[in-house]
């Protein structure tokens, strides 16, 4: 019973360290979640303000093909406490890392139509994969 009883520290020791492991999902809100360091296999999602209503769309102009794949298109949903018609919500984009390397994932905010129009916003994110 003796032997039992010196197993249990080590045995404890690994079941916290197996809790400390890195998580598989990385979510990004905002500009200044980035850059990323990130591993293959983990799932990036990336969720912005958006408000179709008024014509504006978040356009993907860089998705980092080297480093992520998308994992289907972007996913748009509003807060269903909001109960106002044309009020805001996010545009939502799913992606796993596939491979080391480095990328950069670019999206504009904008109106499609005014091409000759600066983007509203932009959301430029470093992604680097060991």
């Amino acid at each position: 019973m003796t032997a039992v009883y010196r197993l249990l520290p080590p045995l404890g020791l690994a079941l916290l360290a197996g809790c400390a492991t890195q998580s598989n999902t990385v979510n990004v809100q905002q500009q200044g979640d980035c850059p990323l360091a990130l591993t293959p296999g983990q799932q990036l999602i990336i969720s912005l303000p958006s408000n179709p209503t008024t014509g504006f769309r978040w356009v993907v102009r860089d998705a980092a093909p080297a480093v992520l794949t998308s994992l289907g298109p972007e996913v748009y949903s509003n807060p269903e406490d909001a109960g106002l018609v044309g009020s805001a919500g996010k545009s939502t984009w799913r992606y796993t890392v596939k491979q080391p390397g480095e990328g950069q994932l670019l999206m504009t905010y904008q109106r499609p139509w005014e091409t000759e129009v600066e983007p509203a916003e932009r959301f430029e994110c470093v992604i680097k994969v060991k």
